[in-house]
């Protein structure tokens, strides 16, 4: 059985430790003959791959490992990138949300204004990996779960058309967990769906088990009076309020069960409410798993042993061995992938890249037709998806006024007014990271008005 060759990109993420977990767990479904941890931030990744040495060493030690931050030896002779790069990092996180926040606005990492900002961050950094990949390792794939990943496919659709670039989330297989555990099933894979939508932004329409049975009636009313939350389950406060909330976000199409970012399009001023602008997600996340997993890393460094070993295999992870299983062995398995839309929504943008089941194999996804949708989910797709391509249309002209246009559309911002503040406000933040934005005459004279 051939063994395969990977890369993480983004070596230095919070996530990796698990990834390299889930990737021993499953070596007898997906072998492995080398992993490499690739960043650009060489001092924060050199402390996950100091533990990650450990536990190869003592796990698999016939696994060649490799910690570098140099392109040609990350990216040559590798069968499948997984990328999940955050440019930035928590620094520019933090602006993301706590600046639309000084405007009553959501702040959010994918959602919103902050996603935009993101977005815009991210677009270069994914092509630079592909460049790498087309360069030194052309027959590669790219798992990319670096967010947010509406904007970032919308993007590799335009500029790297012939890439092989597989844009995906864990989020829904997050709630199909859930789902599972709510019908007596163990695994979300155990599930066969249907569902719709963008990134962050869609519904499933059919929940059944591998012999068919409709499992929605099952869960709905447990839907409808909890969410998605599970009993026992130890939560951190803002996941528990966004499981939670899913309840709310259901009420509105109890025929279809919701993705738990739609709350922050369908309860934009609840949600801005009861955001702390002095405290967001960022900090929760400072406090806990990156505290946990750079603590738990240099312990193991220390100590040179994994005895006590606090690393487990995660949801997150386990999509994406199930998805790099798929392609290597030509499995055709049903997964949930980003792809242009091309028919697979009728009623809706052809060019648009949307979330929907997909047979996966050796060639990639082969898109499974979901039909129309309804009238209510398709305008507020259509919105969205007009703010994902505004956005990667301002990238693509350093176009102040697109960018504008973007943020004034997102579903989250009450006006244009406001709009223009939260951006004015992100572009000094991100003027290391975005393209230089080039205002018109029209947008200088407004300026001028207003001053």
């Amino acid at each position: 059985m051939k063994k395969f060759s990977i890369v993480i990109a983004g070596g230095g993420s919070t996530y990796t430790p698990g990834i390299v977990m889930t990737l021993l767990k499953h070596l007898d479904r997906f072998p492995i003959r080398q992993l490499k941890l690739y960043d650009n931030d060489g001092a924060r990744q050199k402390v996950i791959a100091d533990a990650c040495e450990v536990i190869l060493r003592e796990k698999a030690p016939d696994i060649n490992f490799v910690a570098t931050t140099d392109p040609e030896e990350g990216f040559t002779d590798v069968d499948f990138v997984m990328a999940q790069i955050r440019v930035g990092k928590y620094a520019m996180r933090d602006k993301d949300e706590k600046i639309p926040l000084k405007y009553g606005v959501i702040g959010q990492e994918t959602c919103g204004p902050g996603g935009i900002a993101y977005g815009l961050r991210s677009i270069g950094g994914v092509l630079e990996i592909a460049n790498y990949m087309e360069k030194y390792s052309p027959n590669a794939w790219m798992l990319n779960y670096s967010n947010p990943a509406s904007i970032v496919a919308e993007a590799t659709r335009r500029l790297k058309p012939n890439s092989k670039i597989l844009n995906i989330c864990d989020m829904p297989v997050g709630i199909q967990e859930r789902m599972a555990k709510l019908a007596g099933l163990n695994y979300y894979n155990d599930l066969e769906v249907r569902y719709f939508g963008l990134n962050h932004f869609g519904w499933w329409t059919a929940v059944r088990d591998k012999q068919g049975n409709d499992l929605m009636p099952k869960i709905r009313d447990y839907i409808a009076e909890h969410g998605y939350l599970l009993p026992g389950m130890n939560e951190e406060p803002s996941w528990k309020a966004t499981f939670g909330m899913a309840k709310n976000t259901f009420a509105l199409d109890p025929d279809r069960f919701p993705n738990t970012y739609l709350q922050y399009y369908l309860y934009t001023k609840f949600e801005a409410e009861h955001m702390d602008p002095n405290h967001t997600r960022t900090d929760e996340v400072r406090e806990g798993r990156e505290k946990f997993v750079f603590s738990e890393c240099r312990r193991i460094a220390k100590s040179q042993s994994i005895e006590g070993l606090k690393f487990e295999p995660d949801d997150h992870s386990n999509y994406i061995v199930d998805l790099s299983r798929a392609i290597a062995y030509n499995t055709h398995e049903r997964m949930l992938v980003i792809v242009e839309n091309n028919g697979a929504v009728a009623n809706f943008e052809p060019t648009a890249m949307v979330e929907v089941p997909c047979v996966v194999g050796a060639n990639g996804p082969e898109r499974l037709a979901m039909g129309d949708i309804p009238r209510f989910q398709k305008g507020l797709l259509e919105q969205q998806v007009a703010v994902e391509k505004l956005a990667v249309d301002a990238w693509v002209e350093h176009s102040y006024l697109k960018l504008w246009q973007a943020l004034t559309l997102s579903h989250t911002v009450p006006d244009a007014a406001v709009a223009k503040k939260i951006l004015d406000d992100l572009v000094e933040a991100n003027k290391d990271f975005w393209p230089e934005l080039k205002k018109d005459a029209k947008v200088k004279e407004l300026e001028l008005s207003l001053s």
